[in-house]
C-alpha cells in the first residue's frame, strides 16, 4: 500500500514544522501493509518563511514533496494534492495537526482489514487531541467540545484515491475555512462510502 499524505498549508510555518516532523517519525508494525509513503505538502501561496524553511530542512524531510499554487484556498489546495499524489490511498492531515507515531500504520491496517472483510468503500478517521499546548499535546484532557459528529472531516482521514476522484474531489467554490470537506462527505455518503 502506497500512502500519499496530503497536507495543505498557508502561512503556518511554526506548527507545520511540528506536523511534518511527526509525520517523518512514523513507525510501522511488521504486518503493516504500507510499502512506502509520501508527504504531499501543498503550499497555498504562503508569504511567511515556509518555503525558505523547507529549503533549509530538505535533508531532514525526505518524504516531503512540495507542490505550490497561488493562494486559492483549501479546496483547491487539497484537489491539487490529490491529483499530484502518486499513492493509491490518500491521507488528509491538516498542517496544524501533530500525529502520533502510529497514525499512518493505524489507517493502513484498518483499511486493509475492511478490504479483507469485503468493505472497500470506506474511509478511516483518526482521533485528534484538541490542545493549545503543542509542546505536550497529550497532556490535555478530552473535553465534550472535542466531539464531532461530522461524517467526513479531513484533518486526519484516509480514503482510497479512486473514491475521491469518482466523487469529483472538493468543490472549489469553498475558498474560506470549512465546509468543503463536509460537502464532499455528503457526496461520498451518497456513493455508499462508510
Amino acid at each position: 500500500m502506497f500512502l500519499s499524505v496530503v497536507i495543505p498549508t498557508y502561512n503556518r510555518r511554526p506548527i507545520l514544522e511540528k506536523c511534518l516532523r511527526a509525520l517523518e517519525a512514523q513507525t510501522f508494525s511488521p504486518e503493516s501493509p504500507v510499502d512506502r509513503y509520501e508527504l504531499v505538502l501543498v503550499d497555498d501561496g504562503s508569504t511567511d518563511d515556509t518555503l525558505p524553511w523547507l529549503d533549509r530542512c530538505q535533508a531532514e524531510l525526505p518524504h516531503v514533496r512540495l507542490v505550490q499554487q497561488a493562494h486559492k484556498g483549501i479546496a483547491e489546495a487539497r484537489n491539487l494534492g490529490v491529483t499530484s499524489a502518486e499513492g493509491d490511498i490518500i491521507v488528509f492531515i491538516d498542517s496544524d495537526v501533530i500525529v502520533q507515531p502510529t497514525c499512518l500504520d493505524s489507517h493502513a491496517c484498518l483499511l486493509q482489514a475492511q478490504a479483507a472483510a469485503g468493505q472497500e468503500k470506506c474511509f478511516t478517521y483518526g482521533q485528534l487531541i484538541n490542545t493549545c499546548d503543542f509542546d505536550n499535546p497529550t497532556a490535555a484532557k478530552v473535553k465534550v467540545t472535542d466531539f464531532s459528529a461530522a461524517f467526513f472531516e479531513t484533518n486526519n482521514v484516509a480514503i482510497a484515491k479512486r473514491w475521491l476522484v469518482e466523487a469529483g474531489l472538493f468543490d472549489t467554490q469553498f475558498t474560506q475555512y470549512g465546509w468543503e470537506d463536509l460537502e464532499l462527505g455528503v457526496r461520498l455518503k451518497q456513493m455508499g462510502i462508510t
